[in-house]
């Protein structure tokens, strides 16, 4: 049984008489462990289709079965349990909170769990620490570089054991160099935790990392290719 299971979505957006089909009849099975690119230009339906893998939207049509059950017609408040408990967002502008140390970024998913202050400490030390950042825990974002703020980012992602990360223009902000030490650490997430990584990216270089690729364009997929890494 794959982990994700689109089966013909569509999502349909209506301005007054003016609809726009985002997706369109989008089928495709993604196997738990795996790390896969989602490329096309602005507009293809990329960032669509991570938002409803996210549960941040339902389609209009056609279903989305996460993990056995279908997901994609649940109420906002069950599409934000399963947000919590399964699934870890990075995204390009980290979104921190800026007079928030990094420790207490992390355990904010934790905070919705009702788990004691000494328990959410010890998780939010543990994923900083899985990501290089031990030390820094009482940092402010302001007091770090770009890649360690991806990188706080990415351990809140991690903290409540999501089984799914979704990243989208994970290194957008980020110089080439540290780029590659952001994509390393996936990497080495998803090989050493088995955690399933997606990303959304619109260069190729990034897209290298993920073992498939899939690529949209106007609201369909196009090509679906698995890759070895070098």
């Amino acid at each position: 049984m794959a982990l994700i299971e689109t089966r013909d979505i569509c999502k349909i957006y209506r301005a007054g008489s003016v609809e726009v089909n985002a997706l369109m009849n989008v089928s495709a099975r993604i196997e738990a462990g795996e790390f896969v690119a989602i490329m096309g230009p602005s507009g293809s339906g990329k960032s669509t289709f991570m938002n409803i893998l996210g549960c941040l939207d339902i389609p209009s049509s056609g279903q989305y079965i996460l993990g056995g059950s279908d997901v994609g017609n649940l109420d906002r408040d069950e599409r934000a349990h399963i947000r919590n408990k399964k699934i870890g967002f990075v995204f390009q502008g980290f979104n921190l909170l800026p007079r928030t140390s990094a420790l207490e970024n992390v355990e904010l998913p934790m905070l919705y769990n009702g788990l004691p202050p000494k328990d959410r400490r010890g998780r939010a030390e543990d994923a900083l620490k899985k990501v290089g950042l031990a030390g820094r825990e009482e940092s402010y974002p302001g007091q770090l570089s770009g890649g360690q703020q991806q990188r706080v980012a990415i351990a809140r992602a991690l903290v409540n054991n999501a089984a799914i990360i979704l990243a989208d223009e994970p290194t957008g902000n980020l110089d080439t160099k540290t780029s590659a030490e952001v994509m390393e650490l996936f990497t080495r997430l998803n090989t050493e935790s088995d955690i399933t990584v997606i990303l959304v990216t619109h260069e190729q270089d990034i897209a290298a990392y993920g073992r498939r690729t899939i690529r949209f364009l106007d609201g369909r997929i196009i090509s679906d290719e698995r890759t070895a890494r070098s």
